[in-house]
């Protein structure tokens, strides 16, 4: 355990990058800061030595006003130094957070697309980000905090048993009871809750992402958050998590550490009447009266430095828990780059007994399937829900890697085409493309930023969107979603559409482009289509059966396997799968609801 905690510090650090040093710098002048602050009760004692020395005679403590003097610059010097201290670590600290969202995300960019699919954009935002976040403390205050308190007490400890053993040890029992009040709360099995605590948490972040998304529904059927059972179920775990640390494991302790920590000074008094017969009788009771004035002016001091090292543990097991976050994002699965990289002969198609599963399923996707696709040819992917449509169409980019079998692009396996110049070979249209919020003229930019207006201009003339332009008041500079600027479900589509056209990428795959399109806009979208397909090889995924009668082949897709191929003639002629769902989809786009006169 301590070596993992060990390693996540050291990693920590590693992300400061050049601001490790300005870290240790700030450890450093923690240290002394701390000992500074301790002289001012040194100070303290001091004055009262002198005038217990000189009572009742007070005008003979000459010394005073010299040690009120070095108490206040060593106060004043000791803020000072702290000051600065912060400055180096909230410095680093924050330098070292932003490189942590900086390299997570660049490690997200590379890994598969598909790794998105099965993991919540919420659950990933909140351990890289909430992640990062955590550490902050721990780098700004927390290490700064630790060695503080380590010098502090160090110099504690040593100046406890200078004068008088016996009352030095009766004060630093109230640390004892304090590290075992806190051993009882973070130590043994409980140091385990803190990771179950931010799990919980985790899950409560995913599942209020996908509430707050599902509120459209919710509201349309007048239901309540309880209605959102896995949201209901996370905040109810969350609370009890948090109820049950806060409550079972840390009041008692927690109120028996400050209970002696504060009251130090209750194990120092017994001590002080046992041991003060002794220094009566042997004449020592003026040295006894002084080392008591010292050790009851430095209980003070234990109870500082403890509830440090308190919130300095906390903190440590929170950003412990918060590193465990951040590398499961670090490690997730990152896209194989071949070392030895091709380039694609043509824009040429094709599956050699490819075979997939998804993740934890038992069940293949994909089962043994293949065929080809020429350059420049159409072919349609159909058939039921789940027969494997997506999947196939996903693995051409490297959504995922197939289990068996290889997908070629331009006769050579993707897995030997280097990403970027694969994802250069293929746009993807899909049903709900998003934007971004930002200008029209960005978001189309996205598939090439380096295009002029000129070229972003053509591409949304091209795919139909120069209505949307006229209408808006700042044209192609308008941001989308901002002071109440929003598309339509078919407009993003067309925007999306001519993103894909600007790229212009010599495979295009058209996943249910249309899906959510009115008529006037599904009319727009196919002339788009006609400009964007132009020359291309295309791939098309649809279940409006319409859309695809003019394509050179379909192909039709079952349960992961392929069942029949052919034009949209062969295939009605063989009265088959395919000829079944033409019927039915027919029957679906004329069919109408009757008035009650043509029920009658």
């Amino acid at each position: 355990m301590e070596k993992k905690k060990q390693s996540n510090l050291s990693l920590l650090l590693d992300y400061a990058g050049n601001f490790k040093g300005l870290t240790f710098l700030g450890l450093f002048l923690s240290a002394i800061a701390m000992v500074a602050g301790m002289l001012p009760y040194i100070c303290i004692w001091l004055v009262l030595r002198d005038l217990i020395a000189v009572a009742p005679n007070w005008t003979e403590a000459t010394n005073i006003s010299r040690y009120g003097w070095m108490a206040f610059i060593s106060a004043f010097g000791g803020i000072v130094i702290y000051f600065f201290a912060l400055m180096c670590t909230h410095l680093a600290a924050f330098r070292t957070a932003s490189n942590i969202r900086k390299q997570g995300v660049a490690h997200l960019m590379k890994t598969p697309l598909g790794f998105f699919d099965s993991h919540a954009s919420g659950l990933l935002r909140n351990k890289l980000d909430g992640g990062a976040g955590d550490t902050e403390t721990l780098l700004a205050h927390n290490l700064a905090d630790i060695v503080g308190t380590a010098s502090m007490f160090i110099t504690t400890l040593i100046l406890m048993l200078v004068f008088d053993w016996r009352m030095g040890l009766a004060c630093l029992l109230s640390v004892v009871v304090s590290f075992g009040a806190m051993f009882s709360m973070m130590g043994g099995k409980n140091a385990k809750l803190m990771a179950e605590y931010q799990e919980a948490q985790d899950v409560m972040s995913k599942s209020g992402t996908e509430y707050v998304r599902g509120i459209p529904v919710v509201k349309i059927f007048q239901q309540t958050v309880y209605s959102f059972k896995a949201f209901e179920k996370a905040i109810n775990d969350y609370s009890a998590k948090a109820e049950h640390y806060q409550g079972d494991i840390c009041k008692t302790p927690q109120a028996i550490n400050l209970t002696f920590t504060e009251g130090a000074f209750i194990f120092l008094v017994p001590v002080a009447l046992l041991i003060s017969g002794s220094a009566l009788a042997s004449g020592n009771f003026l040295q006894f009266v002084t080392n008591f004035a010292f050790y009851a002016v430095f209980s003070a001091v234990i109870s500082t430095a403890l509830a440090r090292i308190l919130f300095a543990a906390s903190g440590m097991m929170q950003a412990d828990t918060a590193m465990g976050r951040i590398n499961t994002v670090m490690g997730a699965p990152v896209l194989k780059v071949t070392d030895d990289p091709k380039i694609p002969k043509d824009n040429s198609v094709e599956f050699k007994e490819v075979s997939f599963s998804y993740e934890g399923s038992d069940h293949k996707a994909l089962d043994h399937i293949s065929f080809r696709v020429e350059p420049g040819e159409t072919i349609a992917l159909v058939g039921p829900s789940g027969g494997g449509k997506t999947t196939a169409a996903s693995l051409i980019p490297r959504f995922w890697d197939v289990d068996e079998g290889s997908v070629e692009v331009g006769e050579v396996d993707v897995g030997d085409i280097d990403p970027r110049v694969l994802m250069d070979q293929v746009a993807f249209v899909f049903q709900n493309d998003r934007l971004f919020k930002a200008s029209i003229l960005d978001n189309v930019r996205a598939a090439r930023p380096d295009a002029s207006i000129e070229e972003v201009e053509k591409a949304l003339h091209a795919a139909q969107c120069d209505d949307i332009i006229e209408k808006l008041s700042d044209g192609i500079n308008t941001i989308i979603g901002f002071k109440g600027t929003y598309l339509s479900g078919g407009e993003q589509q067309r925007i999306a559409l001519a993103r894909a056209i600007l790229k212009d990428a010599p495979i295009v795959v058209l996943d249910e482009a249309t899906a959510f399109a009115d008529p006037e806009n599904e009319v727009l979208i196919q002339k788009a289509f006609k400009k964007l397909t132009e020359g291309k090889t295309v791939i098309m995924i649809a279940h409006r059966l319409s859309t695809v009668v003019s394509a050179d082949r379909i192909i039709v897709l079952d349960d992961g396997k392929i069942i029949e191929e052919g034009s949209h003639e062969q295939l009605l002629n063989r009265k088959g799968k395919y000829a079944a769902m033409w019927a039915d989809y027919n029957e679906a786009v004329s069919w109408r609801i009757k008035s009650q006169k043509e029920v009658r």
